[in-house]
């Protein structure tokens, strides 16, 4: 929705100018960004919010990074070993990790990704905050899928 594009916009424009990414060390977010935006930083908002993620990653004052561990197995170590998230995304689950990592637990913003919203309730469970940035169509979605986790 128009709604969704706004609050998308404003929280990524407020992290670039106010607030702090959170990483890890292992180039696994950035990889993820990297394989699906733009890094000359066009023609989108999340192209220039990639590209501004590689100008300061390194930079303490915009981007901090904290170290996750894989597993034999491939997981992710801080991972919550919880057989109710047995089917949540591998390929977020890096998220999850880097923010139960860091000493403030800072939140994941999602916008539409379903899973987030289906999970969300034994995510918070494990300390995990996120913040759905379009409640609008997180409303729409649950009045649909009502026996969803």
């Amino acid at each position: 929705s128009p709604r969704c594009v706004i609050n998308c916009v404003e929280s990524l424009s407020g992290v670039v100018k106010s607030g702090v990414l959170v990483l890890d060390d292992g180039w696994h977010i950035l990889r993820e960004y990297m394989a699906n935006l733009h890094s000359a930083g066009q023609p989108g908002v999340g192209d220039a919010f990639l590209k501004w993620v590689l100008s300061n990653q390194a930079n303490a004052r915009y981007c901090e990074q904290v170290s996750i561990n894989i597993t034999d197995s491939g997981e992710f170590a801080e991972f919550p070993d919880d057989s109710a998230l047995a089917g949540f995304d591998p390929s977020d689950r890096k998220f999850v990790a880097v923010a139960l990592c860091h000493p403030e637990y800072p939140p994941n913003l999602n916008a539409v990704d379903t899973e987030w919203w289906e999970y969300e309730t034994v995510l918070t469970s494990h300390a995990v905050h996120i913040e759905n940035l379009c409640p609008d169509q997180v409303i729409a979605w649950r009045l649909h899928n009502p026996k969803r986790p």
